[in-house]
């Protein structure tokens, strides 16, 4: 039976444009016209748009959209290869949020001493130096109200005392982590105001309660993949 861009569209709950871009970007099989012109698409096309949809939460709609490119193209190993890399990264991130979170609680245990942060001012070059940065990262950070270096009063140089070093440091291990400023603001104001370490707990719970959600999206995206790949199969060697 025929679908039209509508059909498909309603199914996915996306536009008819969403469906004819995704066709265009080789998401979609190429759908034959009538002798009027129009697309004529059918269930392989309904089973290609629902795969990309369910794959593109877990993998990003970059590899997916490669994936799905590799799936019509016949190269599985391909696909293959794809998959294994996507969930590798995700193990790697899962890896680096663990050594955030030892690295950080170390860091954020200064907060709870009793005894001052204490150190050496440093210019924004040396700070840069020093985190392995560029000295934009450290205007963004300041931009963004989670670093307030003063002002030499003559040169009006930027100097980061030893708490803005500190807090700093904690910044750029959490930017490490692919935290966004609004998750790394609070983390910094509760250790500023209390020493709490709350918000940074919460912070590394979030980060992999979204690893968690992510692994989940890839094993229902792989499900499609493997039923569309079984289907494609199935009709070529038929």
């Amino acid at each position: 039976m025929g679908l039209r861009p509508v059909d498909l569209a309603r199914r996915a709950g996306i536009s008819t444009q969403l469906v004819r871009n995704y066709e265009a970007a080789g998401i979609l099989p190429p759908a034959p016209r009538s002798e009027s012109g129009y697309r004529q698409y059918g269930e392989e096309h309904l089973s290609a748009l629902l795969t990309y949809r369910a794959l593109a939460p877990g993998f990003g709609p970059e590899v997916a959209t490669e994936i799905m490119q590799a799936v019509h193209a016949g190269d599985e190993a391909l696909a293959y290869r794809l998959v294994d890399a996507a969930h590798a990264g995700l193990h790697q991130q899962r890896l680096a949020t663990d050594a955030a979170s030892e690295a950080l609680g170390a860091a954020a245990a200064e907060f709870l001493d009793d005894q001052p942060a204490s150190g050496p001012s440093l210019l924004v070059g040396e700070l840069a130096h020093q985190l392995g940065v560029r000295t934009s990262a450290l205007r963004v950070w300041e931009a963004a109200g989670l670093l307030s270096p003063t002002r030499e009063p003559g040169t009006k140089y930027r100097r980061y005392g030893p708490e803005q070093v500190r807090d700093a440091r904690i910044i750029h291990m959490l930017r490490q982590g692919r935290y966004y400023f609004e998750q790394i603001k609070p983390v910094l104001e509760g250790l500023r105001r209390t020493g709490s370490t709350e918000a940074l707990r919460s912070a590394i719970a979030e980060r992999r309660t979204a690893h968690d959600n992510r692994t989940k999206a890839m094993l229902y995206g792989a499900a499609l993949l493997h039923q569309l790949m079984e289907e494609k199969r199935s009709l070529r060697d038929g």
